[in-house]
């Protein structure tokens, strides 16, 4: 699909690419993370997505294209120090997952990140922290339907899942 703003999309793009050298990730592994970029990088990302947004809504598959969408869902997903422009951008990409314009994945994810921050169980299962054993998904609702609730979003069941992130050498 070609983009409506090329502009935005090599934009975002480049700032995906930025937020994954911060963290580590390389084209042959990872490295470690770091933490100082990281805030420095997702400092400048919030911004960059508060003047797109303010101007466009959720970047979307028509305005910039399916890898731009994807990235500006990791820039949000990224955007921690700033739970309230996560919250505001969760209602515009709920906006553009209706429209079309933007993965169901990604406001699974999203969604849960939210939650996460208000202390409330998420609903997907997606998100995860570092406890005394290792990674441990934080507390889910109702996880007698959560594969439903997954399936219903593209996302697979959360026995895969969960070990993909527990062991992703396997």
């Amino acid at each position: 699909m070609t983009s409506q703003r090329p502009d935005l999309t090599a934009e975002l793009l480049r700032r995906r690419a930025a937020d994954q050298h911060a963290r580590g990730v390389r084209e042959h592994g990872m490295v470690a993370p770091d933490l100082e970029a990281m805030r420095t990088v997702d400092a400048d990302n919030i911004a960059a997505l508060k003047r797109i947004t303010a101007e466009h809504g959720w970047p979307g598959r028509t305005l910039v294209g399916d890898q731009a969408t994807d990235a500006a869902w990791l820039l949000v997903q990224h955007s921690d120090a700033d739970p309230e422009f996560q919250q505001h951008a969760l209602t515009l990409l709920r906006e553009a997952v209706t429209a079309g314009e933007a993965e169901p994945r990604h406001l699974a994810y999203l969604t849960d990140r939210c939650l996460f921050h208000q202390g409330e169980p998420q609903l997907y299962g997606t998100q995860y922290i570092n406890g005394k054993q290792g990674l441990c998904p934080q507390t889910i609702s109702d996880p007698d339907n959560l594969d439903t609730r997954r399936a219903g979003v593209g996302l697979g069941p959360f026995a895969a899942y969960d070990r993909q992130v527990r062991h992703p050498e396997n």
